[in-house]
């Protein structure tokens, strides 16, 4: 069956992936997730594979996901469940955001490298995407961070830590600031920063070399470096995040966030979030002790 929001074509050894919803900044849409890891497997499945592009079409490689229309319709609870339903179930959530989290972990888990070309902004679940893979190269130019740490979510794949380690990425989601290529591999977030007019043949190269390798051999190499990650509580770091990205969503100030989209825009309400002034001063009641 032919991708509804990505393409998919394969060059010689190398698969490319492109989300492909350019007039939103390939912002991430209901089934997108599934298909990229749809893709993932295509490419894996394919003898002639050995190593695999994901990039964004357009100017932009992915914005986030597409949350206007449940940030702004006030029928919709923060986590897109139909309010009309009852209260908002913190399972229904986690379910919904875990299973997003395992396909964008596809990437990490392909038995095939996987290397993200980021043009553009690569921000918030658009980060998330850039940082399950392999490999990040992205242009001096471009932006990657994830804002929402703010106010409104949590990273669910959580590979901030695992690629910054504690302090650095303590730095990056105590801010929710969006940093450029140049820093982000200075910082060692991404494996390097290029002209944007040099990005596609820096790509093409590392792929190339890499898809010179046997496939065995490919495999084998990420197999060990991931199990060291993985004995490092990847998969509890991922089963926290994603309880409290939706807890982050229904905090008072996670409500207030709804509820100044819903008054205001979603733009409007990113824009006081990510502005600098205190957020939903006077919003929390303070901690008591029992």
């Amino acid at each position: 069956m032919p991708f509804k929001h990505l393409l998919y074509e394969v060059e010689g050894r190398i698969a490319t992936i492109t989300l492909n919803r350019p007039e939103r900044l390939n912002a991430i849409t209901r089934g997108m997730p599934q298909e990229i890891r749809e893709a993932v497997e295509k490419a894996n499945d394919d003898n002639d594979v050995h190593a695999i592009v994901v990039t964004g079409a357009g100017r932009a490689f992915c914005a986030g996901y597409d949350l206007i229309d449940y940030a702004e319709r006030p029928n919709r609870a923060a986590g897109g469940q139909d309010a009309s339903s009852g209260p908002w179930d913190p399972m229904v959530d986690f379910a919904m955001m875990s299973r997003n989290t395992q396909d964008f972990m596809s990437l990490w888990r392909s038995n095939k490298p996987t290397i993200a070309k980021v043009r553009g902004h690569a921000v918030a679940g658009g980060s998330d995407i850039a940082l399950c893979c392999d490999l990040v190269v992205m242009a001096d130019d471009a932006k990657i961070g994830y804002p929402p740490a703010r106010v409104w979510g949590i990273p669910t794949p959580a590979m901030w830590i695992y690629r910054l380690g504690a302090e650095k990425a303590k730095r990056m989601l105590l801010t929710g600031d969006l940093i450029d290529g140049k820093e982000a591999a200075a910082m060692g977030l991404v494996l390097e920063s290029v002209p944007e007019s040099e990005l596609n043949s820096r790509v093409v190269a590392l792929a190339t070399r890499i898809s010179a390798v046997p496939k065995n051999q490919l495999m084998m190499i990420k197999l060990t470096i991931n199990q060291a990650i993985d004995s490092m509580g990847l998969a509890q770091t991922q089963v926290f995040a994603t309880l409290f990205d939706g807890i982050a969503r229904h905090s008072p100030e996670g409500v207030w966030f709804k509820r100044l989209a819903e008054e205001k825009g979603f733009k409007e309400a990113v824009r006081e979030r990510d502005g600098g002034e205190p957020i939903a001063e006077g919003v929390s009641k303070p901690f008591y002790r029992f």
